[in-house]
């Protein structure tokens, strides 16, 4: 591979990378930044998730971003303010280096579940700190265990980076929760790289952007049968596409695992196995029927609901309305914005008093199984 791939047996090497978090959190207390927000800009490997553990155990306010000068990072700490970062140096922004502690003086900071635990931004879109706690993480590794059937047996390849939030918990944090073996991939690595990893890992598990399904080459020499779980966020036909292309390398289309996550949500808010499509009638323009791209049911412990946003009532099966999810795994807002936060993390439905996000997404349920309507997840059949 021409990057140089990270590979984190976390089953192994657990107590070192615990040592070295507790190391971290020592020198980051002593600074006196307990508290406070630190960026971290480091590439993916065992440094990193060191780092971060790190962040938590001293209960600083980590600021996960890539490692890399751009305007995203220029806009990311105009919005976070941190106090330092570590990696990455930054103009304005003291860096921090010798984060050597004694990992014996280590003393557990006065935090608890809902205190904040980083800041996360998406890849794209409005620059907006999400304000995610240690319940939040907790809650959505969890979820994402339970619902991907990860065990400490269990192979993953994350090809997402671990700034953002299906990287983070699906990559980083699960595996620490079951012990599994994960290999982190670099940025720079291409998809044929990808697949030839997830080949020689024999990978049950992988996560991976858009860009790598949409792969139009694939190497013949690879062995894919052990690939239970292709985590994505493509639409239907790009997915159809792949499942074709590596069907001669062992690839099974039940394998398919499209799923949608953001992080207000902190990663995961739904996702099935296999390519379901549910029809909803023909378009106005011509015959051919569409078919929605169904991501199967709310993960366990949310509810996910269909909402008419003018009476804030749940629509009816089949009728197309915002999508709207509450549960232990939703944060706690945007930092530094609260009327913004007020309107999307609070919506209640008529008549009950709990919150719920208001995800941003259109969407119909039908018999609990969600379908979003944005257009990639359309699909016409015929």
């Amino acid at each position: 591979m021409r990057g140089t791939t990270a590979f984190v047996d976390l089953a192994g090497v657990r107590p070192t990378v615990g040592a070295r978090a507790r190391a971290v959190a020592v020198a980051l207390t002593r600074r006196g930044l307990t508290g406070h927000r630190v960026l971290v800009l480091l590439p993916p490997g065992a440094d990193y998730v060191a780092t971060l553990l790190g962040c938590f155990c001293a209960g600083v306010v980590a600021v996960p971003a890539p490692p890399r000068y751009g305007r995203r990072l220029t806009e990311i700490v105009d919005d976070a303010r941190p106090a330092a970062a570590i990696g990455l140096p930054l103009t304005g922004v003291p860096t921090l280096s010798d984060l050597d502690g004694d990992p014996r003086d280590w003393v557990r900071p006065d935090i608890g579940p809902d205190t904040v635990a980083l800041l996360q931004y998406a890849s794209s879109g409005p620059v907006r700190g999400v304000m995610v706690s240690h319940a939040n993480l907790t809650a959505s590794a969890s979820q994402l265990v339970a619902h991907l059937g990860m065990t400490e047996n269990t192979s993953v390849v994350s090809y997402l980076p671990p700034y953002g939030e299906l990287g983070l918990v699906g990559g980083v944090l699960a595996p620490l929760l079951t012990g599994a073996r994960v290999t982190l991939l670099p940025s720079d690595t291409t998809p044929g790289e990808w697949l030839r990893m997830v080949s020689l890992r024999r990978a049950a598990i992988s996560f991976a952007p858009d860009r790598a399904y949409a792969w139009h080459a694939a190497p013949s020499d690879l062995d894919l049968s052990h690939w239970d779980t292709a985590v994505a966020a493509a639409g239907p036909e790009t997915l159809d596409r792949f499942a074709n292309l590596l069907a001669p390398q062992g690839f099974r289309r039940e394998s398919l695992f499209p799923a949608h996550w953001q992080p207000e949500a902190t990663a995961l808010v739904t996702g099935r196995r296999g390519l379901h499509t549910e029809a909803f009638g023909r378009q106005t323009h011509g015959s051919r029927e569409v078919g929605l791209l169904s991501l199967g049911p709310a993960i366990a412990g949310t509810d996910l609901a269909v909402v008419d946003p003018v009476t804030a009532t749940r629509c009816q099966d089949g009728t197309a309305g915002e999508v709207w999810v509450a549960g232990p795994n939703v944060a706690v807002g945007y930092l530094g914005r609260p009327g913004e936060s007020e309107r999307t993390f609070c919506a209640r439905l008529h008549g009950s008093t709990d919150n719920y996000l208001r995800t941003g997404q259109y969407g119909i349920l039908r018999d609990g199984a969600l379908c979003l309507t944005e257009p990639q997840n359309v699909l016409l059949t015929r």
